[in-house]
């Protein structure tokens, strides 16, 4: 039996291990920088491979695999395990029991599948050449993100990887089917906070006052020309305020109005650009209504860039391995993740597993209380992880 084809048999074999592992993970999900009890899960689990664990950023976990000849080559395989601060409205089996904390961008899945690309790897270590290094990594959700953190502290050296590979669940893409992107794949992501100040008091008596809700509504019209009239059409941006907290009441201007927001791109250069146009705007719009600005920024993670030459190697990979119709091309995607910090560090490539099956109903987006999965792609998604992990090397 070829390799590809043991592969394929294991990762059947393992399919219901895997399906089990998803549901106590996503029963029990931990948020950013708390995942203890995932962690030690995961940890249980390599031990019980025969796999020796070591701990990073205190809830990450890092193991390796190692075939003949283990020097010869390294490639590094990651997973995120935190959860998102959602509800879950699902009424299933393995619902959350962690009220308010919920798995609902899949993170119990690429855990999940890990474990399984694991188990397939660790049976087949006499047949491949070199290590696989497995990184169950934490808090892709929150500003730094763990993997800046597992960087930090040396996940890509000793040994160093000469690829990193990633996987995320795609809801918008059939189960069965892979979508890679070479080159450009996703935005950087910077957190924006304002507070805008200004003299509160009574509604009906505006000329006493220094309206701060006024000054912001102009404020948030005002910043979108950063992106329409300063950035190169060129250059995808986008510029959104999701929270805006002006706490009076129909007859009461408050004293401040808090806005929360988030701005992306694809170009480090303007990206630096753009926060300094944004803050600059801020202050001297405010100032002149009368009012006063803080206008803080938080830099988050920068664009995803998959290394062209493995990415295609990869996708070739996979043709060989779902065939050929079931590998499709992805747009960009403006969504943020911190994968992003492998791809500046090592070749890396970072793709999507199909989900969705609207025959079952399973259709909820990421970061939502309905998301869900097709688990049929959890089998699919450790068998081609583990075949990926033997056919990418730069």
């Amino acid at each position: 039996m070829q390799l590809i084809e043991k592969i394929k048999h294991l990762a059947a074999v393992y399919a219901q291990d895997m399906v089990a592992n998803r549901h106590h993970l996503h029963s029990h999900p931990e948020l950013s920088f708390q995942e203890h009890q995932t962690a030690l899960f995961i940890e249980q689990k390599l031990t019980a491979m025969g796999l020796t664990t070591q701990r990073m950023a205190n809830t990450g976990v890092v193991a390796l695999i190692e075939g003949k000849n283990p020097a010869s080559r390294v490639t590094a395989l990651r997973a995120d395990i935190d959860a998102l601060p959602i509800t879950e409205a699902n009424e299933v089996s393995y619902k959350s029991q962690n009220v308010g904390v919920m798995h609902a961008c899949g993170h119990d899945v690429h855990t999940a599948s890990l474990l399984g690309t694991a188990k397939i790897l660790q049976e087949l270590r006499a047949e491949f050449e070199g290590t696989v290094k497995l990184i169950f990594q934490p808090a892709e959700e929150k500003i730094p993100g763990g993997a800046s953190l597992l960087i930090k502290e040396g996940v890509l050296e000793n040994p160093k990887p000469s690829s990193v590979i990633g996987q995320h669940v795609a809801p918008q893409i059939p189960v069965g089917k892979i979508g890679f992107r070479q080159g450009m794949y996703m935005a950087s992501a910077d957190e924006i906070y304002v507070t805008v100040k200004g003299k509160g008091g009574h509604a009906a008596m505006p000329e006493t006052l220094i309206d701060p809700v006024l000054i912001s509504a102009h404020l948030i019209v005002a910043l979108q020309q950063i992106v329409s009239r300063n950035a190169s059409p060129k250059i995808p941006s986008v510029l959104s305020f999701g929270k805006v907290i002006a706490n009076g009441v129909t007859n009461v201007i408050p004293n401040e109005v808090k806005i929360e927001g988030t701005f992306r791109t694809l170009d480090e250069k303007w990206r630096g650009e753009a926060h300094q146009k944004m803050k600059k705007l801020a202050e001297s719009l405010v100032e002149g209504m009368g009012g006063t600005c803080e206008f803080t920024i938080l830099r988050g993670y920068p664009y995803l860039a998959n290394h062209p030459a493995l990415t295609q190697q990869l996708q070739t990979a996979a043709q060989a391995f779902v065939g050929a119709e079931n590998v499709i091309d992805l747009d960009i995607w403006m969504a943020a993740e911190d994968f992003a910090y492998y791809t500046h560090e090592a070749p890396a490539c970072f793709y999507r597993l199909g989900t969705r099956n609207e025959a079952k109903g399973i259709v909820s987006g990421v970061h939502t209380p309905t998301f869900d999965i097709d688990e049929q792609a959890l089998s699919l998604g450790a068998g081609l992880m583990a075949w990926l992990a033997l056919n990418g090397q730069m």
